[in-house]
């Protein structure tokens, strides 16, 4: 055994401490937090469990907590890659889980080195390459150029359809994030949505500014009119709603 078992054990624990904390931490700085958020809890609930079976007279292997990692690894991995190629709404579970993705595959690799041959051997340090350079990848294209404009417009949408105008996952935050310098075509949408927020919320200035950055973006036909009338339903459902609860207006009961 090349890793002392006591040694290897914490600095597993230590990783899913580490990825646990910063999941939660980063799904403020998400879209859609609630991915990365509940994931992080997962794995800081099974952190939890496997600090605590640690007091038991028999607590797991390293072997067997490296299993259980790389399988973590690996759903997580699978997850997030779903979440940052295809639905775009989340690029922190990917390259977080696949640290222990490689923990895993390589704490296991690293564990029954001596007993392999020169074959095994070499087909093994092919294999971390191609891990290292796998999770390099991942870190690049999620951490480093996530590119998350157009979920951004989607939460927007969404916390317009719930009347929260404000806040750090309020419409106005989020519609703000939803232009990309190579997506121009999401630019107007994100524009023409802070123009009728603002102007809904007697923020002549603010509208003002946004309706000249969306002139410049090509004007409002370089917006589908079905988002125009999706933001001016959910806005009027606002004040609507708004006027009804408190007996006054909606503008000045959302302004306030």
């Amino acid at each position: 055994m090349i890793l002392d078992e006591h040694t290897g054990k914490w600095l597993v624990y230590l990783l899913l401490a580490v990825v646990s904390i910063s999941m939660l931490l980063g799904s403020k700085n998400q879209p859609f937090p609630e991915i990365s958020r509940r994931f992080g809890w997962v794995l800081t609930s099974l952190t939890a469990l496997l600090l605590v079976g640690e007091q038991a007279p028999r607590p797991v292997s390293l072997d067997v907590l490296l299993v259980l990692t790389l399988a973590v690894g690996s759903y997580g991995v699978l997850a997030g890659v779903h979440h940052m190629v295809r639905t775009r709404h989340d690029v922190l579970v990917a390259p977080l889980t696949g640290f222990l993705f490689c923990t895993g595959a390589g704490g296991l690799m690293v564990q029954t080195w001596p007993s392999l041959n020169a074959l095994e051997q070499w087909s093994g340090f092919l294999m971390l390459v191609l891990l290292a350079g796998g999770q390099t990848w991942l870190v690049f294209r999620g951490l480093l150029i996530g590119r998350l404009p157009l979920s951004w417009s989607q939460a927007g949408m969404v916390a317009l359809e719930r009347g929260r105008l404000h806040g750090s996952h309020g419409a106005v935050a989020c519609f703000e994030k939803g232009w990309d310098a190579d997506e121009e075509h999401l630019n107007p949408m994100a524009y023409v949505a802070l123009q009728r927020i603002h102007s809904f919320l007697g923020d002549a200035h603010q509208a003002t500014e946004w309706q000249e950055a969306l002139d410049d973006a090509g004007g409002i036909n370089a917006v589908a009119p079905e988002w125009i009338e999706a933001i001016e339903q959910a806005l009027d459902r606002i004040e609507r709603l708004a006027g009804d609860s408190n007996g006054t207006s909606g503008v000045e009961s959302v302004a306030s």
